[in-house]
């Protein structure tokens, strides 16, 4: 039997990925949210918006990793604007946080692209 080119490719493709798969291993996410969300009072033309950030690691081996957040934000002279800021998570609480400018809102945020760690065996 005579294998093609493209087939000893493809072939040694799935076995790379396979023995990659392996040697990672099981891979889980920490339960992320949010809570106490708010907008300071400006400061020299500048509001924080702020929240305190409960990560569940029980599944994880780790104690932090990066996850994003997306947020909405209105403006007085702008149109609406969706963005993502990157933040690391750790176990427990802590506090996220980013600066807007003193006319903007932030209307709606969420988390988004939890990292995924190495479950906890």
């Amino acid at each position: 039997m005579r294998l093609s080119h493209p087939s000893i490719l493809l072939a040694g493709s799935l076995v790379m990925f396979g023995a990659r798969q392996a040697v990672a291993g099981e891979l889980c996410k920490p339960v992320l949210s949010l809570r106490d969300v708010r907008i300071s009072e400006p400061r020299n033309l500048q509001r924080a918006w702020s929240g305190l950030l409960v990560a569940d690691t029980s599944l994880c081996s780790t104690t932090s990793g990066p996850f994003e957040i997306e947020f909405t934000r209105l403006k007085e002279t702008a149109p609406d604007l969706r963005f993502a800021e990157r933040f690391t998570w750790t176990s427990g609480r802590s506090e996220v946080s980013i600066d807007i400018w003193w006319d903007e809102w932030v209307e709606d945020y969420r988390i988004v692209h939890i990292a995924a760690c190495p479950c906890r065996d």
